[in-house]
């Protein structure tokens, strides 16, 4: 089953390295990762996902939370969260699937190339992929999973 953990990494040289080596470390993959910035420079708010049981994932979280680096881990499986993707996918004018986009999935577009995004669940992307495949897009990039949890619990630093 998919899993997706969230956490806070001190934003230093090396740490992205450590986490993800504890992974490969153990043999167990990681299907997506996102790292970006919080509003405190010091911090980076990492999210994965990656196939697993509840065992697994249970044991890959308080590895996690050992790591100097690591401040804060959340397994957002664990209860109930929104999780989104952003996909953007580029055509040639000929192979547009006209029905399947409307002008606001359109980002970009020349007298050759259109350029659309998409923002959905994994699952959402997956079979949006399927469907446009005879199409024959020139291109697509994900993103990978973004999660945040829907109830009152927060992987944030109180000051």
């Amino acid at each position: 089953m998919k899993r997706v953990i969230a956490l806070l990494m001190e934003n230093q040289p090396g740490a992205l390295s450590r986490v993800v080596g504890l992974f490969s470390q153990r043999g167990y993959n990681i299907e997506t990762l996102v790292v970006a910035p919080t509003n405190d420079a010091t911090l980076s708010r990492l999210t994965m996902s990656t196939e697993g049981d509840e065992k697994v994932v249970e044991q890959i979280t308080k590895q996690l939370d050992k790591l100097i680096d690591v401040v804060m881990v959340t397994n957002l499986s664990e209860s109930e969260f929104v999780e989104r993707e952003l996909m953007l996918i580029k055509f040639t004018k000929d192979s547009f699937p006209e029905n399947v986009f409307d002008e606001t999935n359109i980002v970009s577009e020349d007298n050759e190339i259109i350029n659309v995004q998409v923002v959905g669940t994994s699952l959402e992307l997956d079979k949006l992929i399927s469907e446009i495949d005879a199409n024959n897009p020139l291109e697509i990039v994900r993103s990978g999973s973004l999660g945040i949890s829907s109830d009152e619990k927060t992987l944030t630093i109180e000051n």
